[in-house]
């Protein structure tokens, strides 16, 4: 590909070989609006029926830009009498439908639809189904509607507060950009599905390794009333051993003051900023040198601490493995002694032997907290220390697959967002 910096109708980036200014047409006149059914979610059949239906919400959260019909689940419409009265709204490949009510900007995502053969499919409620008019190759369309480059013309046109909505009125005035040549139109359309075949089994590896490292959690750690897990390595058959989180750690918690805040400084970590093994920096807020120092008299983090959330997201766990440059609140601090592994320590507090005791302990109404009493008292079971480091390794070894995968993830989630926006006017 290569960079075009003219003044013409052309987008920032395209691909070698194509020269050509852009069409700049509206959607008026280049689509024209289908009949959508008027049935709720709750008079389609999850199993029998004679049609499937597509759903705005599921437009809006679970279909992509180019829908493959075959390959999804849909409700289906049961009454013979609807496909007669809609008959002339059967969707067709490369039909595009359109979510047309969200409760945020969301408006106006659509899927371009593809995979269809002899199924009958229906636009559903809350839905502008749209047929081009003229020839478009496959995909391009999916992938530009849902570019920034065209929503962001939806924005102002949308309507409502709590729930937010835009007609086809509003919609035909719009503009869309595309490329004179099919061809061209398919290379940008290509590109974007590649892309999202990566993301897809980026997202897959991600769900079987998560889903994995849960099902081992069950079976590496001893049930309640059992010594023994079901599940253990090859050399070990010695019966594990149950003590309380505080007798084979140092267990504190942040400080109980409210620092103020400054612009620069030292990160000031809550439960808020635990999650998923990692201190998440998004949203922190920073306090002095001096109150960094005076609540780290009390509580000072040191590589292979734990951290665990007390409040709202309770139990989320950092584990901590580089020098940490800040003081914590609201956060429980489980002192890395030596008496146990700290890997396995940190697998261990996300085992269902002990998750279960923590959600059973939690005090609160709106927000649930829980006291640093019982996070002491939670009773963790613990093999020798050979086997907790064969179990500690087993596990962070999922836990950096799982990491690496999301991490590719991002970045071609990055890579999708500024294409979208170079690659389209």
């Amino acid at each position: 590909m290569n960079k075009k910096k003219e003044s013409k109708v052309v987008p920032n980036v395209r691909f070698k070989g194509f020269t050509d200014d852009w069409k700049q047409r509206k959607l008026g006149e280049l689509l024209i609006s289908l009949q959508n059914n008027t049935l709720s979610r709750a008079e389609l059949s999850d199993e029998l029926g004679v049609a499937k239906n597509i759903h705005y919400g599921d437009v809006l959260i679970k279909f992509g830009n180019v829908l493959d019909v075959s390959k999804e689940r849909f409700p289906m419409i049961s009454d013979e009498g609807v496909l007669e009265k809609y008959k002339e709204s059967f969707l067709k490949n490369g039909d595009v439908i359109v979510a047309d009510t969200a409760e945020d900007s969301t408006v106006g995502k659509c899927s371009e639809i593809s995979g269809l053969n002899d199924e009958v499919v229906l636009s559903g409620l809350h839905t502008i189904p749209y047929r081009p008019i003229e020839k478009f190759a496959f995909g391009y369309l999916g992938y530009y509607l849902n570019s920034s480059a065209y929503h962001d013309q939806l924005i102002p046109l949308m309507q409502g507060i709590k729930v937010t909505s835009i007609s086809k009125s509003a919609m035909k005035d719009t503009e869309i950009v595309y490329p004179k040549s099919v061809e061209e139109q398919g290379k940008v359309a290509e590109y974007f599905r590649n892309l999202d075949r990566l993301i897809t089994l980026h997202q897959q590896k991600i769900t079987l390794l998560t889903k994995l490292k849960k099902a081992m959690l069950e079976k590496m750690f001893p049930k309640k009333g059992s010594v023994i897990p079901e599940f253990r390595f090859n050399g070990f058959a010695n019966a594990w051993e149950q003590r309380k989180l505080g007798e084979i750690t140092d267990v504190r918690d942040g400080t109980h003051d409210s620092p103020k805040y400054v612009q620069e400084g030292h990160p000031f970590i809550t439960s808020k900023n635990v999650s998923n093994g990692f201190i998440n920096y998004d949203d922190v807020q920073y306090v002095t040198d001096a109150d960094y120092e005076e609540i780290n008299k009390r509580s000072k983090v040191d590589v292979h601490d734990i951290l665990m959330g007390m409040i709202g997201t309770i139990g989320n766990l950092a584990l901590i493995l580089k020098e940490p440059d800040f003081a914590i609140k609201n956060v429980a601090l489980i002192k890395y002694t030596g008496d146990v592994d700290y890997q396995y320590l940190y697998q261990a507090l996300q085992a269902g032997c002990v998750t279960n005791q923590l959600s059973t302990g939690m005090d609160g109404g709106t927000q649930k907290f829980v006291s640093l009493k019982k996070i002491r008292e939670l009773d963790i079971p613990f093999p020798d220390g050979w086997e907790q480091r064969k179990i500690g390794t087993y596990f962070s070894t999922l836990d950096h697959l799982i990491t690496l995968h999301q991490r590719k993830l991002d970045m071609l989630k990055n890579l999708k967002s500024a294409c979208l926006s170079e690659m389209f006017i």
